[in-house]
């Protein structure tokens, strides 16, 4: 009898702001077909793969590391936190876990890392789109409560437009600051 496998990737490990957001997922096949890396899909073809997954998975779970746990802990430690957190909110016990890229957070169950995973194996790349929708989703919500940042276009990422009203505004609850960049801009900024 095969091992049943659990899918984790994370998103958001390069942003300057939000949380990093980790999915698991156990599929009852191979899952809904179009299954890629999150990158290189559309964002409407993600929530139409996101949907299907959520229906059509035996489990997934999302887990998440808030701003000052990236900020306390750093970006790598906080983003095996969130696949940790993903992966026990999972309503079934996997045999076995699954991790997108080379490096390995604990689990209590046996874990396998997969470079290129995302791409290569159907539960990561499920766990991909999931993560990916959801931190998409919080950053147009996160939008909404600082609209002179452009969160909704670029998600919190380093563009020339986030950077340029880093450095006008200052940084917001919601940014890294242990982020050169906004590290950097902290001086002298308007405070939230």
């Amino acid at each position: 009898m095969p091992a049943l496998p659990a899918g984790v990737d994370e998103v958001g490990r390069g942003p300057l702001a939000g949380p990093v957001i980790a999915a698991a997922v156990v599929l009852r096949s191979a899952g809904p077909p179009g299954l890629a890396d999150s990158k290189k899909l559309t964002a409407k073809r993600r929530e139409v793969l996101a949907a299907q997954i959520r229906d059509l998975a035996l489990s997934w779970g999302i887990g998440r590391a808030e701003v000052d746990e990236i900020d306390q802990m750093n970006i790598l430690r906080a983003s095996h936190l969130a696949m940790q957190r993903a992966v026990a909110a999972l309503s079934v016990d996997p045999e076995v876990v699954l991790v997108d890229g080379n490096l390995l957070p604990s689990f209590p169950v046996p874990a396998v890392a997969v470079v290129k995973g995302d791409d290569r194996v159907p539960s990561i790349s499920a766990a991909s789109i999931l993560a990916k929708v959801a931190r998409d989703e919080e950053m147009c919500t996160l939008a909404a409560q600082y609209p002179e940042y452009g969160f909704e276009r670029h998600k919190g990422y380093g563009t020339a437009a986030h950077l340029s009203a880093l450095a006008r505004l200052g940084p917001t609850p919601i940014h890294r600051r242990s982020f050169a960049p906004v590290r950097a801009a902290a001086e002298g900024a308007r405070t939230w």
